[in-house]
């Protein structure tokens, strides 16, 4: 295994863009600690955000878990492009005739999306320990580990979702037309949802919907911005009551698990039966 992310890792560090790309998704990855800085002077009153609660245990897990995932599309490319220039510079076909199996070959790629995903989720847990003990109001034990279930959902919908982009990869062979049809996708599960609750009824549509992919990986982890004391406070003002849940549940998690076995085998399987 150590052997096969070696390989890997040799691969990335002589591509210039993927190492800017990985370089500037770690970079925005610190941009969350930015937010903290932001202040909002408007005459008499005085708006800092870090002191709105978004950094307080155990909310920040959910809420930098949330913003974190956006930046996902950056090792997107990456592992798309990684499958495109496999196939244009003629390195899967090397990498076979000295003597890699399609098996490893895979589980490379695997490998390589598992520490990804990894890499991140222990980025955003420091930065996120090191901003909570800054601007928490609470610091007990108890409450500084709790909700670190967000955590392990972070790292599952990275890793589902680069297995689909590594899927995608081999399917299409092109960097380019394997995001332009991630994007289609995205749009797909849009309108399959709509048409759904249009011809039948909306709990059968949000049933059917919650197995989609891309659906299933964004369940994970929902919007916190609801859950934020003042977003409630402001609701309650003006009769607003906001009863979402906000949990991470084991069936979302089973769900994508399921859906990276299949994208890892469907990828597998396609390169068994590819002529390379």
């Amino acid at each position: 295994m150590l052997r096969l992310l070696q390989i890997e890792a040799i691969k990335l560090w002589y591509n210039r863009s993927s190492r800017i790309l990985i370089l500037a998704y770690f970079i925005l990855l610190l941009s969350i600690a930015m937010i903290a800085a932001i202040k909002f002077d408007i005459g008499p009153v005085e708006f800092h955000l870090a002191d709105q609660g978004i950094f307080n245990f155990p909310y920040i897990w959910h809420f930098n878990t949330y913003v974190a995932a956006w930046f996902k599309l950056f090792l997107a490319i990456i592992i798309v492009s990684m499958m495109s220039n496999e196939y244009s510079n003629k390195t899967i076909k090397q990498n076979l005739i000295d003597g890699l199996s399609k098996k490893e070959f895979i589980m490379s790629k695997f490998l390589t999306v598992i520490a990804f995903a990894l890499i991140s989720t222990v980025f955003v847990f420091v930065v996120s320990m090191i901003l909570g003990l800054i601007f928490s109001d609470y610091n007990e034990p108890g409450i500084i580990f709790s909700d670190l279930e967000y955590l392990i959902a972070f790292f599952v919908k990275l890793m589902g979702f680069f297995a689909f982009c590594l899927f995608l990869g081999i399917l299409v062979k092109r960097s380019a037309f394997a995001l332009g049809f991630l994007i289609l996708w995205q749009a797909f599960e849009g309108i399959a949802y709509g048409v759904m609750r249009w011809k039948g009824s909306e709990a059968l549509a949000d049933a059917v919907y919650q197995f989609l992919p891309l659906n299933a990986m964004s369940n994970l982890i929902k919007e916190p911005a609801t859950r934020l004391g003042a977003v409630k406070s402001v609701a309650n003002q003006l009769g607003e009551e906001f009863s979402k849940d906000y949990g991470v549940h084991i069936l979302e998690i089973l769900i994508v698990l399921a859906w990276t076995a299949l994208f890892v085998y469907a990828s597998y399987w396609l390169l068994k039966r590819r002529d390379l």
